[in-house]
């Protein structure tokens, strides 16, 4: 049977939920806590509904939803969720698999950072933009 071939859907799906275990079992256990409330989905490339609401069609990743803490009982609440594009991730990538590593873990630490609440400045002073 042996390995998926690397760039296939299973040999993605694998790699980045590798990655995603070892970044949340590396973070500060009040992280950890907060990153594990936020559950991630996998999708192969952007929704032709995402591309029709202006995002990019080879957008990465995406957060949705109320960052952590800030929903209302008024206002109702949205659900969070992180959303990793991994065809997309791979061809940013180039089909280079540790660059594939890298790119999931700052993909998601970016949009980890939203569900934190961190803007795009918070994330740039982080070095996640």
């Amino acid at each position: 049977m042996g390995n998926p071939a690397p760039g296939s859907w299973e040999s993605l799906l694998t790699m980045a939920s590798a990655e995603l275990a070892s970044i949340q079992s590396e973070l500060p256990a009040d992280l950890r806590s907060a990153a594990l409330s936020v559950p991630v989905r996998f999708e192969s490339v952007a929704s032709e509904e995402l591309v029709a609401d202006g995002f990019d069609a080879d957008l990465l990743g995406l957060f949705t939803g109320d960052p952590i803490g800030t929903a209302s009982v008024d206002q109702g609440t949205f659900p969070a969720e992180i959303l990793l594009f991994l065809e997309s991730l791979w061809e940013f990538a180039e089909g280079d698999v540790d660059l594939f590593v890298e790119e999931v873990r700052i993909t998601y630490l970016h949009e980890l950072g939203h569900a934190l609440g961190l803007d795009e400045d918070d994330l740039d002073e982080r070095g996640l933009l």
